[in-house]
């Protein structure tokens, strides 16, 4: 059973581990990445969160830095000699978005050193996904922050299936390491063929992520629902109709959001709630890191 008692009345110390990228649209380039977004949505939330990823000696990495630190976001940016990373997103008319990534740059190399080892024995949680392991260096350096951290911390895999950047091996020893999975309605049918779970419904697949012991599953459905499922509850609410500018961001936002207020203290219900306002906002915004009004927090 997952427990977030524990945390009540503390300063929770999270990360996002793993890539920090520029979203570049046609409108020009955003700083990005699932991890970063996380982290981003978690400060906003109240939780004292950093990034962690790694960026080039180039113009795009010092951008990088400014503007993490213009948006008052901690982030340990380890120093590459490969080009910081990009993506380039194409909107439809729906505003869902389609990526096309670069590749072998500065997030797929990230090192563990000792200012890494240093932060990742003080955190209280910390969210991953599946992108940034593509390279075995980030892999191997992400699995070794998870494997570093306290028993009690809470481990957030947001698997964020990207292309072909992904394995079966690198999604089970993640999952191995994994208190809180999140995926999509995309992804879902895509891991249960790829772990040989019988069924692709959401109710399934966690029945098959409890018999590794996670008690906590993050499963959204785009502009019709989500559903997450914690321990023995199960909430499930409508995505509100909004006027979308853009998704980019929106899931990062909605988990950074729901695992902040369990984190804080608060019902599944009214934690579930609150994610989907969050991020039904954050998909009227353009970028992955809008300022967010008070009355959304």
């Amino acid at each position: 059973m997952l427990n977030f008692d524990k945390f009540k009345q503390k300063s929770i110390k999270c990360a996002g581990l793993g890539e920090v990228l520029f979203d570049v649209f046609e409108s020009g380039p955003k700083i990005g990445g699932a991890p970063a977004n996380f982290a981003y949505h978690c400060k906003q939330n109240g939780l004292d969160a950093i990034t962690i990823s790694s960026v080039g000696k180039d113009e795009l990495g010092f951008k990088a830095r400014n503007l993490l630190a213009n948006r008052f976001l901690p982030a340990l940016l380890i120093e590459s000699n490969k080009a910081t990373g990009c993506v380039h997103i194409k909107v439809d008319c729906n505003g869902v978005p389609s990526y096309n990534f670069d590749e072998n740059t500065a997030f797929d190399n990230i090192h563990f050193t000792d200012d890494l080892n240093e932060i990742a024995h003080k955190l209280d949680m910390v969210c991953f996904g599946s992108l940034a392991q593509r390279n075995n260096v980030s892999h191997q350096t992400i699995m070794k922050v998870l494997d570093t951290l306290s028993q009690d911390a809470i481990k957030v895999f947001d698997v964020n299936l990207r292309a072909n950047f992904y394995s079966k091996e690198v999604i089970l020893s993640s999952l191995q390491r994994t208190n809180i999975f999140k995926c999509n309605e995309d992804e879902l049918p895509i891991l249960c063929n790829l772990l040989g779970v019988k069924g692709n419904t959401s109710k399934e697949f966690y029945t098959y992520l409890q018999s590794l012991g996670i008690d906590c599953f993050i499963f959204t459905e785009g502009s019709v629902q989500s559903t997450v499922y914690l321990n023995d509850e199960v909430s499930t609410l409508p995505t509100p109709k909004v006027k979308v500018v853009d998704t980019v961001g929106a899931g990062d936002s909605f988990t950074a959001t729901i695992v902040s207020k369990l984190m804080q203290g608060e019902s599944l219900t009214s934690a579930h709630q609150k994610a989907v306002k969050y991020a039904a906002y954050v998909c009227t915004q353009s970028g992955a890191m809008p300022d967010i009004p008070s009355s959304y927090l």
